[in-house]
């Protein structure tokens, strides 16, 4: 009896409700995985695993981070209250992954930070935590500023990203220079063997300057661009850059580095010029470079008249392959050693059916432009050559 008199006493104890909100459990799924990208699984700070729901009246901001990387999303709920509270990040979405498409609605306990996920045919209870010990968010002022279609800004992210450095004794390899001007901007990526230009004429600031971002900002913001086109306003100051499109907002910390001076590095002179179609090079390619070294990937290219034979060879395992492909060829023979999955990479991020390799000597760079170019972009491509080892 005294058991039942404690019980009884407990559950007429109704928890303090924070905050309560409905929503539908699909449209919340979308929002938060296009956010959940920035959080790691061993953050420097405990706290952000989780997610920071604000909610004010109708609508709900959500604020995922990394200290170097947040992202906000905002989501219209059924409330009329206002509050906050951090949730984690895993067990939420795992929950919705698993729900069918139906409202849901969070009830929060203020005293003890749980929350309390109703559907319609269940309940589900995971402890969250007070959203003051959640970082805030830095702010940023607009010194500079820029539009960007989306389309634009995933093409120039797409073409420069993947020759970014993983290199973090070289920090400012390790992200995407951009350099905003009165006339173009240049989005410039390199690691030391390898460089891409992309310029576009049709981005410009009348108060340039240059950044670099990161390369996990760059491939959160690649992976939320929305399918359709639509603005991107971009702000930044000397420390952060500010990205904002649809109901998203990206705030990123900059590299506070000093990028390669990369125009010495592009040969002002290339005699040599080879066309070719870039799908033929690129299959040529892939299937040369399975019988190449697999430390060094070289791949040799000797050209002679309107002939390419593109070879490999791994001694260690005597294993060799050749192919002759046709191309157009301007200035003297030459046969120069190229590491295989820089090229396979460099092509397939190209879109042209044509590229022209443009070459000085074996020991120098190549340069790789498209034969056709888009009115409003100029994309140049650098790639180091591999010492050729003589067959023996």
């Amino acid at each position: 009896m005294v058991f039942l008199y404690n019980f009884t006493a407990l559950y007429k104890h109704k928890p303090l409700i924070l905050m309560k909100f409905i929503v539908n459990s699909s449209y919340l799924l979308k929002q938060l995985s296009n956010i959940n990208g920035v959080i790691t699984s061993n953050p420097v700070v405990p706290i952000l695993e989780n997610f920071l729901f604000e909610i004010d009246k109708s609508n709900l901001t959500v604020t995922a981070s990394d200290l170097q990387t947040s992202m906000i999303t905002e989501i219209t709920v059924e409330s009329k209250e206002k509050g906050s509270i951090a949730v984690p990040a895993r067990i939420l979405l795992d929950t919705l992954k698993n729900l069918p498409d139906q409202p849901v609605t969070f009830s929060i306990d203020a005293a003890s930070y749980s929350i309390e996920i109703s559907s319609d045919n269940g309940r589900y209870k995971l402890a969250g935590e007070n959203a003051t010990d959640f970082p805030k968010v830095p702010a940023v002022s607009n010194d500079f500023s820029a539009a960007i279609s989306s389309e634009v800004l995933a093409k120039a992210v797409n073409n420069t990203i993947f020759a970014t450095s993983s290199d973090e004794l070289r920090p400012a390899m390790t992200g995407v220079y951009v350099n905003l001007g009165e006339k173009n901007t240049t989005f410039v990526a390199t690691d030391g063997h390898r460089l891409v230009r992309y310029r576009r004429t049709d981005i410009k600031s009348d108060n340039g300057s240059a950044i670099i971002i990161p390369r996990k900002a760059l491939n959160l913001l690649k992976a939320t661009l929305p399918s359709e086109n639509t603005d991107v306003s971009i702000d930044f100051n000397l420390s952060n850059a500010f990205f904002k499109f649809g109901n998203i907002r990206m705030i990123c910390r900059l590299i506070d580095e000093r990028f390669p001076d990369y125009e010495n590095v592009i040969p002002a002179s290339n005699p040599i010029k080879m066309t070719i179609s870039r799908m033929d090079l690129l299959g040529s390619l892939r299937r040369i470079s399975i019988y190449a070294n697999k430390t060094t990937h070289q791949v040799r290219l000797k050209i002679t008249g309107s002939e390419l034979v593109v070879s490999a060879e791994d001694l260690d395992f005597s294993n060799e392959a050749n192919e002759r492909l046709s191309c157009e060829h301007e200035g003297e023979d030459i046969e120069i050693g190229f590491n295989a999955k820089f090229l396979i990479e460099m092509l397939s991020n190209a879109t042209a059916d044509q590229i022209k390799l443009n070459m000085s000597a074996p020991n120098k760079a190549g340069v790789i432009t498209p034969s056709e170019k888009d009115k409003n972009e100029d994309i140049l491509m650098l790639v180091m050559p591999v010492m050729l080892n003589q067959y023996v």
